[in-house]
């Protein structure tokens, strides 16, 4: 049981920072040549790893109910958690502190998974509702934070658990929401959804396969979609699934994500090194390669270290 509680941590703590550990170097020229598309891409990003972190948390502690219902206290070190098996809807609650134990930011706020009594998270099409309860977040290195307020649908298509993952061919989730409200610290408030399959397999350990599922303009990889801060549609694409490998430590090693706000498109392809090369782990940073048109029509790249 400890070992597999150790195992479930760590791949949590892991996957959260494979999406969170990117930054833009000091001379980023994504501010200086285009301040909108950089300030959603941040935007996004944002949110994106914040939601895929409580996902990440939800099914920590889904997995540890699962194994055994007395063994889910202290098993994420921000919050303290609370459980009713009870009544109906049974609901699992997650308060966040606001603790400095993540280093890099600090959460606030309820996270509440709920779903009908005798709901059991191992089986094939079991659903959680994934309820986010003024929900704040704020990096320390800026300052910046996003508030989220909604609901999420979180499934788990294929049933099984993660710690059986070596004896599987393959787990499936999937996490949609019609609309989460998002706050910004400058006060602006906007709606984005989410649709997102995330396919787990093991090769020499475990490889997670994230991927957008929603359809528009015949475009089927959109994860995220909405109005950003500026109010400006956008829709934020897989078009190659981001890919993480727990041999290489559980790092982000391939992908690609589109954003397209207004007329504007940005590209970031991950897993390459400082030249845009592919490379397979290497032993310092990684690098994403974003690639959009300039305000004169001309092609700008920039190289991000992660």
């Amino acid at each position: 049981m400890k070992q597999n509680m150790h195992f479930l941590q760590l791949f949590s703590l892991a996957l959260l920072l494979s999406f969170t550990a990117c930054k833009k170097d000091n001379h980023s020229v994504t501010e200086k040549d285009d301040p909108e598309i950089s300030v959603h891409a941040d935007d996004e990003a944002f949110f994106t790893s914040e939601t895929d972190a409580v996902v990440s948390d939800a099914n920590l502690v889904l997995d540890a109910g699962s194994v055994s219902p007395r063994h889910q206290d202290n098993i994420i070190c921000d919050a303290s958690i609370a459980v009713d098996l009870l009544n109906n809807p049974q609901t699992i609650t997650i308060s966040f502190n606001g603790g400095e134990c993540l280093g890099s930011r600090t959460r606030e706020g309820v996270i509440v998974l709920s779903a009908p009594t005798g709901t059991q998270w191992k089986n094939a099409g079991a659903s959680f509702k994934i309820e986010y309860k003024d929900f704040k977040v704020t990096r320390k290195r800026d300052k910046k934070s996003i508030t989220i307020n909604g609901e999420q649908t979180f499934t788990n298509v294929s049933g099984g658990l993660l710690v059986q993952l070596s004896s599987l061919e393959s787990i499936t989730h999937t996490v949609s929401s019609t609309g989460l409200n998002v706050a910004f610290n400058n006060g602006g408030k906007r709606s984005w959804q989410v649709a997102q399959q995330r396919v787990f397999t093991y090769d020499n350990g475990i490889v997670v396969a994230v991927s957008g599922t929603h359809t528009k303009s015949n475009d089927n990889t959109i994860a995220v979609w909405g109005t950003n801060r500026f109010g400006s549609a956008f829709t934020s694409a897989t078009t190659d699934p981001l890919v993480i490998r727990q041999d290489c430590n559980f790092r982000l090693t391939s992908g690609a994500i589109q954003h397209t706000v207004g007329s504007i498109t940005a590209t970031a392809t991950f897993g390459l090194d400082a030249g845009g090369n592919p490379v397979s782990c290497p032993s310092g940073n990684y690098y994403y390669k974003l690639v959009w048109a300039g305000p004169n029509g001309n092609s700008v790249t920039a190289m991000v270290a992660y």
